[in-house]
């Protein structure tokens, strides 16, 4: 006699002859060029706010290199929670744009720049970034059309900033106010097996000043932004100019 278990759940051998069966038709995709590309070398992503701007914009798409910090929890879809570390790990450099989860919302994906690294002391003074208590050079540029970067009147002005690491990584931050609430920090130590992220709008980005995101565990990462491979302005237009190398 069959039982209702019986009917309802298939023998232990028939269901092994099927998994085995699935597998063999998933390997022309597993191997495939696009699956590998997608999941093992490049992750495509596109920007929703404006807390990287001006480097990166609402509308750009982004390619971000999974392997240039090893592998890990995050860098697949749907990979268990008990996984921990990476594999083949490499540390970011400062300056390096990163996509990453951060540790109190672990389903967005997040894209800032890396400050800070294991060990340093980060703060903010008057708008200035200080890196181990020295000023990081920065020269003031032209002001230019804040658009949406400040949430205020689109013909606006903005302050822009060239920014200057240590170890020579160049890029230009927003300054939309005097004294805004991000401007003046305590000295944030980051600690082991974390780094410190910042947004390029300075007065208009979420990142490690904040609670709500503090330290970024380097088993959060993702990826590496390496390249804006397509871009929309507000009305739905290519933008082609955009198109090329993040810094």
């Amino acid at each position: 006699m069959t039982t209702l278990e019986q009917t309802i759940r298939p023998s232990a051998k028939s269901g092994e002859w099927k998994a085995i069966v699935v597998l063999i038709l998933l390997i022309p995709v597993l191997w495939s060029p696009p699956f590998l590309f997608r999941f093992f070398l490049y992750q495509p992503f596109n920007i929703p706010s404006g807390s990287m701007m001006p480097t990166l914009v609402v509308g750009d798409y982004v390619f971000a290199a999974k392997y240039a910090y090893g592998y890990g929890r995050y860098s697949f879809p749907f990979a268990p929670s008990w996984i921990s570390g990476r594999f083949r790990a490499a540390d970011p450099e400062y300056g390096d744009v990163v996509v990453f989860r951060a540790p109190k919302d672990t389903a967005v994906d997040y894209v800032k720049r890396v400050i800070g690294l294991p060990g340093d002391r980060i703060q903010m003074r008057g708008g200035q970034l200080f890196l181990n208590d020295r000023a990081v050079t920065r020269v003031a540029l032209k002001e230019t059309v804040a658009g949406s970067a400040c949430g205020t009147d689109d013909a606006a002005k903005v302050r822009r900033w060239r920014e200057t690491l240590p170890n020579g990584a160049s890029y230009v931050t927003y300054d939309c106010i005097d004294n805004g609430y991000l401007d003046n920090t305590n000295v944030f130590t980051v600690p082991p097996g974390h780094f410190f992220v910042l947004g390029d709008n300075r007065d208009n980005s979420t990142d490690s000043r904040m609670a709500a995101m503090g330290f970024i565990p380097l088993d959060n990462l993702v990826g590496k932004v390496t390249r804006i491979f397509w871009s929309l302005d507000q009305n739905g237009e290519p933008h082609m100019e955009r198109l090329g190398k993040v810094w």
